[in-house]
């Protein structure tokens, strides 16, 4: 990565303070390239990962890895924990992106701090639009649960785009369900929870757009009294 770097127009003699931090930045950034810290599948802790010729910090999604090769992850403003990082992040796109599908090839390792001069945000420009990345969406499990715990899931509805729109279908659900919660199904308990999008088993979801969310329930329900009798 090309960047340009030209020093304050301060007299000859001891650096400026904001010269010296420009330097203390620098290295720091060579010290992180220098020393990677190899990322590891399973961690929660932050990750560097390359969009186009930036760096970018991202928070992997615990759980939610499918083999070697892809990740879920949300990318954030370097300076993540700060109120101004908030602000400044929000401005540049980085709360807006939610979770998204990162191959592992584009982890660089985890995330030290030096990177932080290598991002969007150090350059003051916002994340493109197109990151290299799908989206990873969220979902609706409609689970039937026995007293002591056990159970399975009925109905699977997904991909959702929108985390609110998965949640206003879980709602609208489970307002379904407790209309009729004596004769939903005979020893169970049926609810509905907005949950996150299982990319590995997508053949067991069923698309929730452009169809009747409560027939599907309907049916659900149906088969599994069927199944049960």
């Amino acid at each position: 990565m090309k960047r340009l770097w030209k020093r304050c127009g301060h007299a000859p003699g001891a650096a400026s303070p904001e010269d010296q931090a420009t330097v203390d930045q620098v290295r720091a950034m060579l010290t992180a390239l220098r020393n990677t810290e190899p990322w590891a599948p399973g961690s929660t802790r932050d990750i560097a990962v390359r969009i186009g010729p930036f760096i970018e910090r991202a928070h992997p999604r615990p759980g939610d890895d499918h083999g070697p090769d892809v990740i879920a992850v949300a990318l954030v403003h370097p300076d993540t924990g700060h109120a101004a990082a908030y602000l400044h992040g929000r401005r540049l796109r980085y709360t807006e992106r939610g979770w998204l599908r990162c191959e592992t090839s584009a982890i660089l390792g985890f995330w030290q701090p030096g990177y932080a001069l290598l991002t969007h945000a150090a350059a003051n420009l916002p994340l493109p639009d197109d990151l290299g990345m799908e989206p990873a969406h969220y979902g609706v499990h409609v689970e039937a649960r026995q007293a002591d715990g056990t159970g399975y899931t009925l109905l699977r509805l997904g991909p959702y785009f929108q985390t609110w729109v998965a949640s206003h279908d879980a709602d609208h659900l489970n307002t379904e369900l407790a209309g009729r919660a004596a004769t939903v199904l005979p020893g169970f308990t049926v609810t509905a929870k907005n949950t996150l999008f299982d990319l590995s088993n997508h053949e067991s979801y069923t698309d929730p757009y452009l169809t009747d969310v409560p027939a599907l329930l309907a049916d659900a329900l149906a088969g599994a009294r069927r199944t049960a009798a």
